[in-house]
């Protein structure tokens, strides 16, 4: 591994359990993870593995039961929802298997969003630009249920790079999509990723997806292994 002091998440000893009908159920145990600037790493498992929960505690959204997660030099657990909001804004993005566009919106709407957030003066501008560069500007502003799911998902990957994260978490982004169009969506979101030096941690059931990454993990009983 390399030095800490530089990566952008970092786990460690990192245990999540819960409560299942059969009591305390151990999803992840004893981890260990550092992701440094400008990285792509791919963790792959069987369904239930804890990829998700994994992916959740990595980005601040889900808290730990054992050990910390460092995000941008920053311990979690120290920190209340609040404050890891705070931290996430402007320089954390994410990608969801199930788009998270919001329907009232159009696509140029959903990707200033974030924008206008952050007080970006040039949005509209900036979104524009973004949905040009994932084939979309001349479906601006069409209402997500007028597009397609990959074009659905290329505006969720215009929206997350939108403020120019220095992390993406993507969580199954081609999960919902079928094979030409996961590997079209792979495309952008890997190309983006790697014009704009942002460090991607890619949560996937997709072994050709994950394999366009640098660092590749399998999650098997609560640890990852070099895949």
């Amino acid at each position: 591994m390399s030095s800490h002091s530089s990566a952008v998440v970092r786990a460690a000893n990192l245990g999540k359990t819960v409560l299942g009908p059969e009591g305390e159920l151990r999803i992840l145990d004893g981890l260990e993870l550092d992701i440094l600037p400008g990285e792509a790493v791919s963790i792959r498992g069987a369904s239930g593995s804890g990829k998700s929960t994994l992916l959740g505690l990595l980005a601040g959204l889900d808290e730990a039961s054992e050990g910390e997660v460092f995000l941008l030099g920053e311990a979690l657990s120290r920190l209340d929802e609040d404050g890891r909001a705070a931290l996430r804004a402007g320089r954390v993005g994410f990608v969801f298997q199930s788009f998270q566009l919001i329907t009232g919106m159009t696509a140029q709407e959903n990707v200033m969003l974030p924008l206008e957030l952050g007080g970006i003066d040039d949005a509209a501008d900036r979104a524009a630009l973004l949905l040009d560069r994932v084939g979309l500007v001349s479906r601006r502003s069409h209402y997500p249920a007028q597009l397609s799911g990959g074009e659905q998902q290329r505006v969720a990957i215009a929206r997350a790079f939108a403020v120019g994260p220095r992390i993406l978490f993507a969580d199954e982004p081609t999960g919902n999509l079928d094979t030409d169009t996961g590997r079209r969506i792979a495309d952008v979101l890997l190309g983006l990723r790697a014009e704009t030096g942002t460090a991607l941690v890619l949560v996937t059931h997709d072994q050709p997806l994950a394999e366009r990454c640098e660092r590749r993990y399998r999650l098997v009983a609560g640890r990852l292994e070099a895949a």
